[in-house]
């Protein structure tokens, strides 16, 4: 897992969904340091947080890890090699 992709992935898709630091830790029940600690691939979030991570910012479990996302014809890709 690269930290660091995960994090841009993690800043970019709050962006995206119009959130600030501080909205997205309030939904995680976080401070807003965490998220930035997150976003600057300075930590990783904790594993209690990212089923609530990925719920708050629309993504799946697979595109957090791999830091992008995953379109259905990827991962069927995937899936099949």
């Amino acid at each position: 897992m690269d930290q660091e992709k995960i994090g841009r992935f993690i800043a970019e898709t709050r962006n995206q969904a119009g959130m600030t630091q501080k909205e997205l830790a309030g939904k995680i029940g976080i401070s807003d340091k965490t998220i930035s600690k997150w976003e600057c691939g300075k930590s990783m979030p904790d594993i209690t947080y990212l089923e609530t991570l990925c719920d708050s910012l629309a993504i799946s479990m697979n595109e957090l890890i791999s830091g992008e996302r995953l379109s259905d014809i990827h991962l069927k890709r995937r899936k099949i090699s």
